[in-house]
């Protein structure tokens, strides 16, 4: 005997599931926009404190994230026009895409050979080649000093070009072999079957179905090279050769004096390009780094 449904009752269950899922709904927005509300701080802070006056930011009584005085662009433009800003971040930008460039040639071969031509040592050199990257700068800037002199490019960007893949190469093939793994192998012998070579499989077959991967590389070893200070410190001392990290604040701290205003202006200038690739990117990196991460 079929139970009788009571169309009030009905009516009054399925406006409660609507009002819980319409709170749910508002609570979990609510929590996202605080979220980027949080994370989104100190880059709003920054773009406030970049263009206040003098007295209105060394004022204790006022607020330090409103503006109590009329905004100015006086600091921004000191950074254009009395620093090497444009200097330091032309440099920056083409040292990042080089040592980007050596990692992607020097380490997909690397990730490749590792994961696809069953040599006996290739788990003991995927290990080593990670362990490369946990020795700390610290411990290696004096020898790697000694091997700049050597090859005469002290106080010369260029050796920042020949010793920052020293750092990104090791991470990055690690990274690409643990996402070579997440692909079936069937993928380039069938390539190699239909005719092409072991390299023509792996330029026509493999790297395109690697650009996740490739994607977070190119990420990593350019935000890793445009925030690196140890070895830019060390290797480079005239200003026409400094890259953002060393140049903004040798040149903006001075002594006791900070040129807060300016130094603020400067992290955003250079933060705000980095921002926009990183999310345009932001879906194939996540991807990259995750395959990169379970499948290793």
């Amino acid at each position: 005997m079929s139970a009788v449904v009571d169309p009030g009752s009905a009516e009054r269950l399925r406006r409660h599931y609507n009002r819980q899922h319409v709170l749910g709904r508002i609570g979990l927005y609510t929590l996202a926009v605080l979220a980027a509300i949080i994370c989104a701080g100190p880059f709003l802070w920054s773009m406030v404190t970049a263009t206040k006056l003098n007295a209105d930011l060394y004022n204790p009584d006022n607020n330090p994230f409103a503006y109590n005085q009329p905004p100015t662009f006086d600091h921004v433009r000191y950074l254009f026009t009395e620093t090497s800003f444009p200097t330091f971040a032309w440099n920056t930008l083409w040292v990042g895409l080089l040592v980007v460039v050596i990692t992607l040639v020097l380490g997909l071969p690397a990730a490749y050979s590792i994961t696809r031509l069953d040599l006996r040592w290739s788990g003991a050199m995927g290990i080593a080649i990670f362990f490369v990257y946990l020795i700390p700068p610290s411990l290696l800037f004096l020898s790697l000093s000694r091997l700049v002199v050597w090859v005469g490019l002290q106080d010369s960007t260029w050796s920042l070009v020949l010793i920052y893949p020293t750092i990104t190469v090791p991470v990055s093939t690690w990274l690409l072999i643990g996402f070579l793994k997440a692909l079936p192998k069937d993928v380039e012998e069938q390539a190699m079957i239909d005719g092409y070579s072991r390299a023509g499989a792996f330029l026509r077959i493999v790297v395109p179905l690697l650009f996740p991967g490739i994607v977070a590389v190119v990420v990593f070893a350019f935000t890793l090279t445009a925030s690196e200070f140890i070895y830019a410190l060390s290797f480079v001392s005239p200003t026409q050769e400094k890259v953002v990290s060393t140049g903004v604040p040798t040149e903006l701290i001075r002594g006791d004096v900070f040129h807060w205003q300016s130094l603020q202006a400067a992290n955003i200038i250079i933060a705000v390009p980095i921002a926009f690739v990183f999310n345009l990117f932001l879906a194939r990196f996540i991807s990259g780094f995750t395959m990169g991460a379970v499948k290793g």
